[in-house]
């Protein structure tokens, strides 16, 4: 058992990484699953104005005030829109959110969960 007891000193964090890596499992499969999801509750739960703002700053790497420019709105407009995307992308995914937008439960269910994704939710409005 000398191989498993921790040391002092600098070669610490290098035995941790190997053990860390050995007693993990691989969350390969489960991280794909979560970039399919996530790409379709952008497609699905977030409006056009929050995907163009999350786009250009996550994937162009744009800061606030350089979105801002290019939309022509305040950088506090681009920050709240930003925030309000990301709450909603957070919490479609988050227990059994996901679910949900594979469709695994009918249209009842699916407008129950966008109410709670949208505190403006009127009845009817799809």
């Amino acid at each position: 058992m000398q191989g498993t007891r921790y040391r002092k000193g600098r070669n610490l964090g290098a035995d941790m990484t190997v053990y860390t890596r050995l007693m993990a499992q691989d969350n390969g499969g489960q991280l794909q699953q979560l970039r399919r999801d996530l790409a379709q509750a952008l497609r699905e739960e977030v409006t056009p104005r929050q995907r163009q703002i999350l786009f250009l700053y996550y994937d162009q790497g744009l800061n606030m005030r350089e979105i801002g420019e290019l939309l022509g709105i305040d950088r506090t407009t681009v920050s709240r829109t930003m925030k309000r995307g990301e709450a909603r992308i957070h919490r479609c995914l988050r227990y059994g959110g996901a679910s949900l937008l594979r469709g695994t439960t009918g249209d009842e269910g699916r407008e129950t969960f966008r109410h709670t994704l949208d505190k403006r939710y009127t009845p009817g409005r799809a």
